[in-house]
């Protein structure tokens, strides 16, 4: 261990989170391998070890002959201060050398908060901000991720970015580049001959052009770009990789848990989740499988807890077959199942007893409107009969704690339907008034509401977000309405969700905007204790743009927009459907009830529901 990390970590909280020595890591001989990739998550260490893509990723990489990845995570501020105090350079967790020995930095970038601690993890390394500033071919930069299906904001900083699952496509990036390195390419050439992979996204190779009004005019592929980047896709997840063998840490993390994912995408359309909508088609795993991966990861990690995994676990079809494969193991070995979420519509009191095993935890819903027009027009496909005959069932045995997610400002949300959240959480105190099978316990009810951010590639890309002033109205209506003494409410702040706002549609000249917030001050944007938006809006200023340009204005349906060169295979044009719709309140079905025709079953053949 260096000598300055061995001084610095006495005086740091969570010192574990920099030490790096856990159980599974990955430890090669420097002398047995010719790539270097430093993997690093641009946040704290217990959020980057909770997300399941990065350790799929590690373990994909670690499996690859001549290939050594390792872990790098962003600093507290206390550590980046010493760090820096001490000329410290970032480095990585399983050798301990400095990031900028390394061949690849890539970064794992899920959402667009992280921006500011991306630049901030390639100063800490020594590493010039821009990508035109380095020159040679290492170390390459590259960023993936759900936030990278629009990258404009972080062009100027990466080299490439990759577009969609990783687990074929990194592997396919390394090898060129191990070729490159070894054939002495120059950086061009590599960027060049990458681009031709599908789902590689190359910034340099595309001009931007504007329009007086501050619009795109175009993007313009540059020395034989392809017109348009495809995602790519994991066709059969019973051949994807999964981390059995998984690093433990060895201090507390989020989800400090096995996590078994039961399948990609969603057949649910809800009209505002981009996950839902980038993820698609639908890729099961089999019941087999998974039963015989959570065994395996349990046993060699000896966790006694374990989630399963995906954007609706309870659409998994072989849920329950799979909770009946894993019940003796898991009563043999202690282990608790559990679901991240449940759907109202779905909710079955068999299943929630097996995943309980006999715990009453609270229950979690996200009816995310309060009227059914406006559920309808989000196309959520959950009426307040769904969410009522679940609290039966669930109050009827024994449960007493309920949480429930909303959010504010959704297209054509009206005071009538803010209003009706208040209703629905009276609704909820009434049902367990007549239902609940033990009264002593009390009744709790939780309602949390966030502000509503349009994203790419949903049917919401082209809507203005509702200015700051008209959410906090909206918050004060809500929280005034609200007077039953078994809820609480929750709201989240509105300065965060501003910016997301922005960042999530912004074009590549925000990129100066990045820069020059990230020097008075902005990093680790996700964390409250780290915001501050003044610093943000002066940076605006100074750069001669503004912020609501991106965040409050309504697209037209001819506008090019910043992302507009990837291709996630659903067609722009059933998302106009779908907003159309939407404004009408009118809900369509589910993917495994009717195709909507939205074009990501060209992926599978023809069929993209497999259940």
């Amino acid at each position: 261990m260096d000598k300055r990390l061995e001084r610095i970590l006495p005086g740091v909280q969570k010192p574990a989170r920099y030490v790096g020595g856990e159980y599974n890591e990955v430890i090669k001989d420097r002398g047995e391998v010719d790539l270097r990739f430093a993997f690093c998550f641009p946040d704290t260490y217990e959020i980057g070890m909770s997300n399941l893509g990065f350790r799929i990723l590690y373990g994909v990489l670690n499996e690859m002959p001549g290939v050594w990845c390792e872990r790098v995570f962003a600093p507290w501020t206390d550590m980046e201060a010493a760090m820096r105090e001490k000329d410290l350079p970032l480095y990585a967790l399983e050798s301990g050398d400095p990031v900028e020995v390394f061949d690849v930095v890539g970064f794992s970038v899920g959402y667009e908060m992280a921006y500011t601690a991306v630049l901030n993890m390639l100063d800490l390394a020594g590493l010039p901000l821009r990508s035109e500033e380095r020159t040679e071919l290492t170390p390459l930069v590259v960023a993936g991720g759900t936030a990278m299906y629009n990258a404009e904001p972080m062009a100027d900083f990466i080299d490439m970015a990759l577009i969609g699952e990783g687990e074929e496509l990194l592997p396919e990036v390394v090898t060129l580049f191990r070729r490159a390195k070894r054939e002495g390419w120059s950086k061009a050439r590599f960027l060049r001959s990458a681009a031709e992979i599908e789902g590689v996204y190359v910034p340099s190779l595309y001009g931007v052009s504007y329009k007086d009004d501050g619009t795109i005019a175009a993007i313009t592929p540059l020395d034989g770009a392809p017109e348009k980047v495809v995602k790519r896709v994991v066709h059969d997840m019973d051949k994807a990789y999964y981390p059995v063998k998984t690093i433990v840490p060895s201090t507390e993390i989020v989800h400090d848990r096995v996590t078994l994912e039961v399948f990609r995408g969603c057949i649910r359309g809800c009209r505002f989740c981009q996950a839902g909508y980038v993820y698609r088609p639908v890729r099961s795993r089999s019941r087999e499988q998974l039963a015989e991966y959570a065994r395996a990861a349990i046993r060699d990690s000896g966790y006694q807890e374990m989630t399963l995994s995906s954007l609706s676990t309870s659409d998994y079809p072989q849920l329950v077959g799979l909770c009946d494969d894993l019940e003796v193991f898991c009563g043999e070995n202690h282990v608790n199942l559990s679901l991240p979420s449940l759907r109202a519509d779905n909710f079955s009191m068999e299943l929630m007893q097996r995943l309980q095993r006999g715990r009453k935890a609270g229950l979690t819903f996200a009816p995310e409107a309060g009227t059914q027009r406006l559920r309808d027009a989000i196309n959520k496909n959950v009426t307040e009969e769904d969410l009522t005959e679940s609290l039966k069932t669930a109050f009827s045995g024994g449960w007493s704690a309920v949480k429930l997610y909303f959010m504010l400002g959704l297209p054509t949300e009206t005071d009538e339907d803010v209003l009706g959240i208040a209703e629905m959480a009276n609704h909820v105190v009434h049902t367990w008034r007549e239902h609940a099978s033990n009264k002593n316990r009390g009744l709790r009810v939780t309602v949390s509401t966030s502000w509503f951010v349009p994203k790419p590639f949903t049917a919401f890309q082209w809507e203005p977000q509702i200015s700051r002033l008209e959410y906090e109205r909206r918050v004060r209506l809500l929280r005034g309405a609200i007077t039953a003494k078994a809820v609480t409410y929750n709201w989240h702040d509105g300065d965060t969700s501003f910016l997301e706002a922005v960042l999530a549609r912004g074009d590549r000249r925000l990129g100066r905007v990045l820069e020059a917030a990230y020097r008075r001050g902005a990093k680790l944007d996700a964390w409250s204790d780290c915001f501050d938006l003044g610093r943000w809006l002066a940076a605006f200023e100074e750069c001669g743009l503004d912020p609501e340009f991106y965040a409050c204005r309504e697209r037209g349906r001819e506008e090019i927009l910043p992302w507009s060169v990837i291709d996630c295979y659903v067609s722009e044009d059933f998302l106009w459907r779908q907003r159309e719709l939407a404004h009408q309140s009118a809900a369509t079905p589910d993917c495994r009830a009717r195709c909507g025709g939205c074009g990501a079953n060209i992926v599978e053949g023809g069929e993209c529901y497999r259940g």
